[in-house]
């Protein structure tokens, strides 16, 4: 059962609390479809439209109260002269009461108009769930590829040395072996705060979650009290949002100024990674790692990569030691050293850290190995944008004995420009490219396989086959 807290508790410092009476509330939600009865409705104001406009059947479904991102709109409710609480007018409630089947009664919950209050939003929701990223120990990973490998490898290995973990991302959200899917790599803040909430119920001490650079941009993590930060890369991706480079690295920048972070693992094999290392605010501590020879704190050396994983010697702070991992590319070397960084900031033993690197077994689609011998080998990797498009061919081609056939597409409502140099990296690369769908959304799917196909030399080498199912059959 849900915490019943006051809701005066939850805006002392941030909204004149006596505007909330004596209501209590049993649970916070920014969407209307899933008000239940008891619960406080966040409407905020959108690209479209004012979150208000829900308002009527949200409390139609129960809703004790409506928290709403001031200033109020024309329609379709009115501020008081204090632009603090009202009611909603007699006709939105008779609209409402007719289409949701609400009672009566609850027309009078009130609308409680608050300044700013997404960038407030993340301090609610943490009130309300009594702050549990206090209680846990928050490992937030960022970078446009590596994110979902890093995390997901993180909690494995926490998990293997007997530790409760959990983790947030891509593949959705869980104690780890127990991920439920989820729509966004990173949830909205109240969603995130509530599931943190969960896990430190269910047992968990570490929590690795992916950080998106629109959850950044977005407040989607404020009021998570990170105890490490982690940054793998920054390349090309999410332009159609942030506009430029530079403002897609000063989103995920934000992670690394973080009140109250203790430790900054970051790669600095990327330019960005540099940058980001050397203006780390005073009392972080910098675990800079490279796969490449950089000036680091953790270092891969005698790398050797072949069919059946990835060797090398790990040099760090707390000791050397051989790793022996199943994980196939390259570029899980940087991976793995990320691993490693955060276990020893954790403060895991060196020999514990090796034994739990060597025990990974890779993510699922990412890098993961189908049939094989008499039968094609299949690999199946998420990369999606150019960089690790250009990092899987070039690992996959280092082992392949026979022609490699590269299956792939861009999805669509996301940076066009990617398209052709995606395209321009599979004619490079593969030995046959074959053009697909990858969730087209809005967008013409046959323009999009234009974009792709403009990034050829020769794009009449390249065969195109929407239906990915049948693509998939022909590449086999």
């Amino acid at each position: 059962m849900n915490a019943r807290v006051r809701l005066a508790d939850l805006l002392a410092g941030i909204a004149d609390p006596a505007a909330a009476g004596a209501i209590e509330i049993t649970g916070l939600t920014l969407d209307s479809r899933r008000v239940r009865a008891g619960d406080a409705f966040v409407a905020l104001r959108g690209t479209r439209q004012h979150g208000v406009a829900f308002a009527p059947a949200a409390l139609a479904q129960g809703a004790a109260a409506v928290l709403a991102e001031a200033p109020a709109p024309a329609a379709p409710v009115h501020a008081t002269a204090e632009g603090r609480a009202n009611h909603l007018p007699p006709l939105a409630w008779d609209d409402a009461r007719r289409a949701e089947g609400g009672r009566e009664a609850e027309a009078q919950a009130p609308i409680l108009w608050i300044d700013r209050l997404r960038d407030h939003l993340g301090e609610i929701a943490a009130r309300y769930y009594a702050r549990p990223s206090a209680a846990l120990h928050v490992i937030g990973v960022t970078g446009t590829n590596g994110k979902t490998s890093t995390v997901q490898l993180l909690a494995a290995a926490l998990a293997g040395l007997g530790h409760g973990a959990a983790t947030i991302g891509t593949l959705g959200a869980g104690m780890y072996g127990h991920l439920e899917a989820g729509e966004r790599t990173t949830p909205d803040v109240i969603s995130v705060h509530g599931l943190l909430a969960g896990f430190r119920d269910a047992g968990a001490s570490y929590v690795a979650m992916e950080v998106s650079s629109h959850a950044l941009d977005q407040g989607r993590v404020d009021a998570i009290d990170f105890d490490v930060a982690v940054f793998t890369n920054l390349t090309r991706d999410h332009l159609d949002y942030h506009g430029t480079m530079e403002a897609y690295g000063a989103a995920k920048a934000r992670l690394f100024a973080w009140p109250g972070l203790r430790a900054a693992v970051i790669n600095v094999d990327d330019a960005f990674g540099r940058r980001l290392a050397a203006a780390l605010p005073a009392g972080v501590r910098c675990l800079r790692y490279s796969a490449e020879g950089g000036e680091a704190e953790l270092a891969a050396e005698r790398v050797r990569t072949h069919a059946d994983g990835i060797d090398f010697l790990l040099r760090t702070p707390w000791g050397a030691g051989e790793v022996r991992s199943r994980l196939l590319g390259r570029f899980n070397v940087s991976n793995l050293l990320a691993v490693a960084g955060c276990l020893g900031a954790l403060g895991m033993r060196f020999d514990a850290v090796c034994e739990a690197l060597a025990a990974l077994a890779p993510v699922d689609g990412r890098m993961n190995r189908l049939g094989g011998g008499t039968a094609p080998l299949v690999v199946v990797d998420y990369a999606h944008t150019p960089d690790a498009l250009e990092q899987a061919l070039a690992t996959l081609r280092a082992h392949c004995e026979g022609r490699l056939v590269c299956v792939f597409g861009c999805g669509g409502d996301r940076d066009p420009g990617k398209r052709p140099q995606m395209g321009a990296i599979a004619e490079r690369l593969a030995d046959r490219a074959i053009v697909t769908d990858d969730n087209p959304r809005s967008e013409d799917g046959d323009a999009i396989v234009a974009q792709i196909l403009a990034g050829f030399a020769r794009p009449e080498r390249a065969r195109v086959e929407r239906d990915r199912a049948a693509a998939i059959a022909r590449a086999v």
